[in-house]
């Protein structure tokens, strides 16, 4: 199993380019299930999840090719021939779940494993499933497996109101809702760049739908949908990361393809550290020229509120910040397992339910450590270029599914990263 060398080095100097979101692509992914016409989705990420949501579609039927050295991904959807969602595929990854509402509305029924993923909370289904009931599915769950039907003439229009912002739920909700006859409503809708990357894909297809980026979204069901290419939305958590490693290490960096519009809240916070965040022609320049950042409190909140996804990212930035600060889970139950990992590296880091209390300490120190999901583990890697010593990550996959070409990406600003192959 890889692992990720890491050594503190100094001040970082250059440019990272941002790829394509994840996020995106594994929603967009799916929704070529809708239409028998080839849809292509450029500025894909190369990342291990792509990759199991494309064995995922081709396991019904789907015809993918990747080119352009896995910046294009050309799919077809027009010879399914099953709809079951096997437990081996699904339970790589949460994002599985995301084939429920197009399976239903192309083909009225659909058999789909409870997915798998990071281990950092429930994330119950329970949401997905009365969203999709509410357009008249029925739905059961059998040994694992979630037992979907619509009824005899199709999905129909209907009104929903989510009891949680879920993203997930109001993708599953807009991707069945297309090919649903009449109008459905959804109210709670989250907001997240990355439904209106999807709301913008879906029109492309010839999708109706408006509201995209409120809490409202208003779909009228077509007959069916074409082909389209659309460009996957810059990654708004991949560019805070990299925004967090001139921050942690020192240094200026430019993130290229960024934009502050995509990441409000953390932008607002970060600033009040200390660091100086300016927009480019090309991006969004990050600098730290003056040691050791402040400390400031953190809530997470679902979008346009601070990112559950840069939380872990954060607290390593504030465990060499000057003071003592607070950050609030209020997403993930079970999002806080990164603490141990950095309290090994000499951290001060005090967790009770769902806040972590973090004292800052002037330097860390290099440890082992051991990821435990896909942003704790990059926490552990960024924490690494603030600390004396070396810092070996272990259990890396994690990284893999989230980070493309990360140790290249951070050598090129000056960090001291190699990956140690395993056996």
């Amino acid at each position: 199993m890889d692992s990720i060398l890491v050594r503190g080095n100094g001040a970082l100097s250059g440019q990272i380019p941002i790829a394509g979101a994840k996020n995106a692509c594994l929603t967009l992914m799916p929704a070529t299930l809708l239409s028998e016409e080839p849809v292509t989705l450029t500025n894909a990420p190369r990342l291990s999840d792509i990759s199991t949501m494309r064995q995922l579609l081709q396991s019904f039927g789907a015809e993918i090719s990747v080119l352009n050295k896995g910046l294009v991904i050309a799919m077809s959807s027009h010879g399914l021939d099953n709809w079951r969602a096997d437990y081996d595929i699904v339970r790589k990854m949460r994002a599985s779940n995301l084939v429920l509402g197009p399976l239903l509305a192309r083909f009225g029924q659909a058999i789909v494993s409870l997915p798998g993923g990071c281990a950092i909370g429930a994330r119950p289904m329970d949401l997905h499933i009365t969203a999709l009931e509410a357009l008249g599915a029925e739905i059961e769950l059998k040994e694992g497996y979630l037992h979907a039907k619509a009824p005899l003439n199709g999905l129909k229009g209907g009104t929903h109101r989510l009891r949680f912002a879920s993203v997930g739920a109001t993708e599953n909700f807009l991707l069945a809702a297309c090919l649903a006859k009449g109008t459905s409503v959804l109210e709670n809708a989250a907001r997240e760049p990355e439904i209106v990357d999807l709301v913008s894909c879906l029109r492309k297809m010839g999708a109706q739908i408006e509201g995209e980026g409120s809490s409202r979204i208003v779909i009228e069901g077509v007959d069916r949908l074409h082909g389209a290419t659309h460009s996957v939305l810059v990654d708004r958590i991949e560019l805070g990361t990299y925004m967090l490693a001139p921050a942690i290490a020192g240094g200026e960096v430019e993130l290229l393809g960024g934009r502050m519009s995509l990441l409000g809240s953390f932008c607002e916070k970060l600033a009040k550290t200390g660091v100086e965040i300016n927009e480019t022609e090309a991006g969004l320049r990050v600098s730290n020229t003056k040691g050791r950042v402040k400390a400031v409190d953190v809530k997470t909140e679902v979008f346009p509120g601070f990112p559950t996804d840069l939380q872990a990212q954060m607290m390593a930035l504030m465990c060499t910040a000057e003071g003592v600060c607070h950050l609030e889970e209020t997403i993930f139950e079970n999002r806080f397992m990164h603490a141990p990992e950095l309290i090994r590296m000499g951290a001060s880091i005090d967790v009770k339910g769902g806040t972590a209390t973090v004292t800052g300490k002037p330097q860390l120190k290099g440890a082992p450590v051991m990821a435990t999901d896909l942003r704790a583990s990059v926490s552990l890697v960024l924490a690494g270029l603030a600390a004396q010593g070396e810092t070996v990550v272990s259990r890396v996959y994690h990284l893999d599914r989230g980070y493309e070409f990360i140790e290249e990406k951070l050598k090129a600003v000056g960090a001291d990263v190699e990956r140690i192959k395993g056996s």
